[in-house]
């Protein structure tokens, strides 16, 4: 049995290619994903333990303890704890470390690097051994910095430049006194690394006097644990705590693990998506081969074999097709690793230089994977092809599916999408992430039971094209009959687009919607002309709203100004704004009250009125940074949105108990409305600042969608392995087709029907499939995507669903194109049949 499942193996080679390819595309994923984020991993965690070469413990602040608990501060790091830290027996040498935000302007004017990973710190005296000097010298005073040898080269600037930069705001423009290398991730990453002197960064950074960390370097022969105890002796342990610098680099190495885990996973999903389709394909393949053979099988079985030998000779069939799948899936994987790694590169987001890693376990899963996928999926058929008795066999080619298995097949469909149906329905009654997990399992269930239907479904959908198919005469109606022929393999074929369809059309309805509802959103609830926040979402100076006031044609400005504060005894976050003007920017419906804020009133929404049990008139007590305390009084409970939520304060209540007043958003209205020349000039009153970002509500739902437009291309991506797979499965399905009808094919040359209609015929029945799946697809992704719609508008009250016409237009001509692109090489070998050898083939 083991001769024969190879020989067979070996005696349809082209028939099992199209299986190859489509089980080698999903382990390519597999490996190519595992294989690209642990490269990513292993160069990153390798980059930040160099970054702890010179820290062997660090010393970092506690939280300050108040009657209530957390004060909402640290305890300050002095120049005294530094000097503590130093003098220790076993201590080399301690540093203390300011870091802050600082975006740094290419010679036109543009950010350098991503907002996100622009960096300022300190450089230690005249040398600091953390950043070695490549030129130039140490900075001395605001007006002079370092920057990081990457960032130079990127941007042009040598020592003695003049550069523009800011910190929080205001534009400033140092000198450029030295240039120095670093193996900081961030700048690893594309970023950038700007240093002042420390005095000056710990006045940019709005720290006077203070540190964020005190790095301790153990003199040779100290080990990080022996210095860490020195120093839990020598420093008051109620105000600091001390790690060492080999723990940092395993937090960190953790950490960076655990970012990637979540890419890998998302990554994993999608190949896990083209190995579902595929299965798909290697069932429809073994069926077919197994029902080309049946006579053999039939032979087999008579003259003594098994039916657990049948069995198993087509699932060593299917583990040597798994096995050369696997082998040229985990080359291919290696490559599409490399290639990522590449592609980042070219998108200004380098990865840190190190080695590709190829694990065991990488190469471990790319065959478990590989094999285990085709033998599941070619159990079945082998399974169904021992139960044929074999008198029945060898009376037939093809054994009909009885009744019974058919009413079995309906009846457990039906049920599988009632269920899914009925989970689905309900999970939008819930609220949040608790119906994720149940619309998740509806989906699942849904998707399994429309499959088990679809041999059902098939026959009164694609009699619905009847009509159009006459138009082409005998060839459309021969690709009618012949897509109805065998129901369960036009649906394996169908079913594997399905999927891919189901999912892009549930993100495209998702997408729009959820851009829709935050154009409404920003329509209904914010009045001002103008938002003003940094382009990487960190705090603004609150000079920036001073300088908005100054503005010609500004009528009105409010910070939206978070402070950490205590609230009955818990820990919560407020958003500070101008009492007297809020009412002028903002326009929020109302659920209890009225929308007024000043130094004894405060306006909450609705969740945290529900969560305190607050309504119009309760009191609650507010504990600010400082420790002082402030009874305010509820004036009304508002219906939030995405923008603004939360306890809205008056600043005066909260900005002289604050360290560092700091706005995550400044909201301006204007005497003329919105206009570019208006917005021109309030860039103009900021100084051209290239961190800065103006924008109005057009320019913020633009920039919401560029966002979704950006996630769907990058969903759109990764499914089309799973289109392509499914591509694959068609002309697989096809050429199987063409084969079993290589005697009728002969038939219908030899009464007439020319090359030209045949290839039309076959043509037509591969589009006719392909619409079939495509509708099947569109509709379950519209439900898919309504059903998440309603659960995302229990907390979004714009949200409005929205049918992307347009796209599903696309999405059905789309699904046409593949099926007549994948039908051209099986109709070509249909026409070239000779028919004298066709109608004399078994």
């Amino acid at each position: 049995m083991f001769r024969t499942a190879l020989r067979n193996v070996s005696a349809h080679k082209a028939r099992l290619l199209m299986t190859v390819l489509a089980v080698m595309l999903g382990v390519a994923f597999v490996s190519g994903t595992l294989v690209f984020t642990n490269s990513l991993s292993d160069a990153l965690q390798k980059q930040s333990a160099k970054g702890f070469d010179h820290v062997d413990v660090a010393v970092t602040p506690r939280w300050k303890e108040g009657e209530g608990g957390k004060t909402g501060a640290y305890h300050e790091l002095t120049r005294e704890l530094v000097d503590a830290s130093a003098a220790v027996p076993g201590a080399a040498r301690a540093i203390g470390t300011v870091q802050g935000f600082t975006a740094l302007a290419d010679k036109d004017g543009k950010l350098i690097g991503d907002g996100f990973q622009s960096q300022g710190g300190n450089y230690w005296g005249a040398e600091d051994p953390r950043y070695p000097l490549v030129s130039g010298r140490a900075p001395k005073g605001e007006g002079e910095i370092l920057i990081d040898s990457r960032t130079a080269e990127r941007a042009g600037y040598e020592v003695g430049d003049t550069v523009r930069m800011s910190v929080d705001g205001p534009v400033l423009e140092p000198v450029v006194t030295g240039v120095f290398t670093t193996d900081d991730g961030n700048v690893a990453a594309g970023g950038s690394l700007t240093l002042f002197d420390t005095a000056s960064a710990q006045k940019l950074f709005g720290k006077a006097g203070t540190f964020d960390e005190i790095a301790v370097e153990a003199k040779d022969g100290v080990s990080d644990t022996a210095l860490r105890a020195q120093l839990e002796k020598a420093l008051p342990s109620d105000a600091v705590e001390t790690t060492t610098g080999t723990r940092l680099a395993d937090d960190q190495a953790k950490a960076i693990a655990s970012s990637m885990s979540g890419l890998k996973q998302g990554l994993l999903v999608f190949a896990g998506i083209s190995l579902f389709v595929g299965t798909f394909i290697i069932a429809n393949t073994f069926t077919m081969l197994v029902a080309q053979r049946t006579k053999e099988l039939a032979l087999m079985r008579a003259v003594g074999a098994s039916r657990r030998q049948v069995t198993r000779s087509v699932l060593i069939e299917a583990f040597v097709v798994g096995t050369v799948a696997a082998v040229a899936g985990l080359v291919a994987g290696v490559g599409i690793g490399a290639g990522l790694r590449s592609l980042m590169g070219t998108m200004d987001a380098p990865m840190p230089d190190g080695p590709l890693v190829i694990s065991p376990g990488t190469v471990g899963s790319a065959f478990v994977v590989g094999i285990l996928v085709t033998m599941l999926a070619a159990w079945l058929p082998g399974r169904r092809a021992a139960k044929i008795p074999p008198v029945a066999a060898m009376s037939a080619l093809h054994a009909t599916a009885t009744t019974k298995s058919l009413v079995l097949r309906n009846t457990l469909g039906a049920l599988f999408s009632a269920a899914g149906v009925a989970v689905v329905l309900a999970a939008t009654t819930m609220e949040g992430a608790d119906g994720q997990a149940p619309m998740g399992l509806g989906a699942v269930l849904l998707i399994i039971g429309v499959f088990v239907l679809t041999p059902l479904l098939s026959r009164p959908l694609i009699a619905a094209v009847a009509p159009v198919l006459r138009v082409f005469g005998v060839s459309g109606k021969l690709a009618r009959q012949n897509a109805v022929r065998n129901p369960r393999r036009t649906a394996a074929t169908a079913s594997a687009l399905m999927i891919g369809l189901t999912l892009i059309t549930g993100m495209t309805v998702m997408a729009g919607s959820l851009q829709k509802s935050i154009d409404k959103m920003a329509a209904s609830a914010i009045e001002a002309d103008y938002m003003v926040s940094m382009v990487n979402g960190r705090p603004l100076s609150s000079d920036v709203e001073k300088e908005l006031k100054r503005a010609d044609g500004v009528t009105a400005t409010s910070p939206m100004r978070n402070a950490y504060a205590g609230v009955d005894g818990q820990d919560e976050y407020l958003t500070g704004v101008n009492g007297a003007t809020i009412g002028e920017l903002t326009d929020f419906p109302m659920a209890q009250g009225a929308f007024e804020v000043d130094g004894t009133r405060a306006v909450v929404d609705e969740d945290t009125a529900k969560s305190y049990g607050w309504k119009a008139g309760s009191v609650f007590t507010l504990v600010r940074e400082d420790g002082a305390k402030r009874k305010l009084t509820v004036s009304g409970v508002y219906r939030a949105n995405e923008l603004v939520r939360g306890i809205l304060v008056d600043t005066a209540v909260l900005d002289p108990h604050a360290s560092e007043p700091a706005d995550m958003m400044v909201m301006v209205k204007t005497a003329d409305g919105t206009s570019d020349a208006t917005k021109e000039a309030l860039e103009k009153a900021l100084g051209a600042n290239p961190v800065i970002t103006v924008q109005d509500k057009q320019d913020l739902s633009n920039e919401i969608a560029k966002m979704f437009t950006l996630i769907l291309n990058m969903v759109y991506g990764l499914l089309a392995m799973a289109v392509i797979v499914a591509v694959l499965g068609v002309v697989n399905t096809l050429a199987m087709s063409v084969f079993e009808r290589s005697q009728e094919i002969g038939m219908l040359r030899a009464i007439g029907l020319d090359r030209k209609g045949v290839k039309r015929m076959v043509r037509l029945e591969s589009l006719v499939i392909s619409l079939f799946g495509a509708v099947l697809g569109l509709g379950l992704g519209v439900f898919f995507g309504w059903a998440a719609g309603e659960l995302v508008g229990s907390r979004m009250a714009t949200y409005e669903l929205v049918l992307p016409w347009g796209r599903m237009g696309l999405f059905l001509l789309l699904a046409a194109v593949v099926g007549v692109l994948a039908a051209l090489w099986p109709a070509r070998r249909a026409a070239r049949l000779n028919m004298l050898q066709a109608i004399k083939a078994e």
